[in-house]
């Protein structure tokens, strides 16, 4: 038998391809969204996905103020924050950070940041991640091709 064949191949910074893809948040639950957007970032839809190594594609999100949220989520769901000072905790509601500049994009990093492994290789992750309120974009020159991210399991 030859065992060369069953050798497991480790994906490195070299070897790595990573693409370019653009996800249409139009009339997307926020959560599922977001679970199949932290997959796409960490590479687990690749067949040469290795957990320490950042293998995922670069992921465009457009039309993220049109996300939606399920039930009463928007007002009754509530984020905790710390700020380090006694007294300093801060809560917020997903209706309040939609509600400030750049909140459609605060509260999709929020929520993508949750669902990426607690360790330095979420910090380079979430910065594969571009958020953006309307429909245009500024990646245009890297060629980004457009999925359904409900395709996606």
């Amino acid at each position: 038998m030859d065992t060369l064949s069953y050798k497991t191949i480790s994906a490195n910074k070299a070897t790595v391809k990573k693409e370019w893809v653009v996800v249409d948040a139009t009339d997307q639950v926020l959560g599922r969204m977001c679970t199949k957007v932290a997959k796409l970032l960490r590479g687990k839809y690749k067949p040469e996905f290795t957990p320490h190594v950042d293998c995922g594609d670069n992921v465009i999100i457009i039309n993220a103020d049109k996300i939606k949220l399920t039930g009463k989520k928007m007002t009754d769901r509530i984020y905790y924050s710390y700020t380090g000072y006694p007294g300093g905790q801060r809560e917020a509601t997903p209706a309040s950070i939609l509600a400030k500049p750049n909140g459609a994009d605060r509260l999709i990093r929020k929520v993508v940041k949750g669902m990426l492994p607690k360790n330095k290789l979420a910090d380079r992750l979430i910065t594969n991640l571009y958020v953006y309120e309307g429909a245009e974009h500024k990646q245009v020159a890297q060629n980004p091709k457009s999925i359904d991210i409900n395709l996606y399991k």
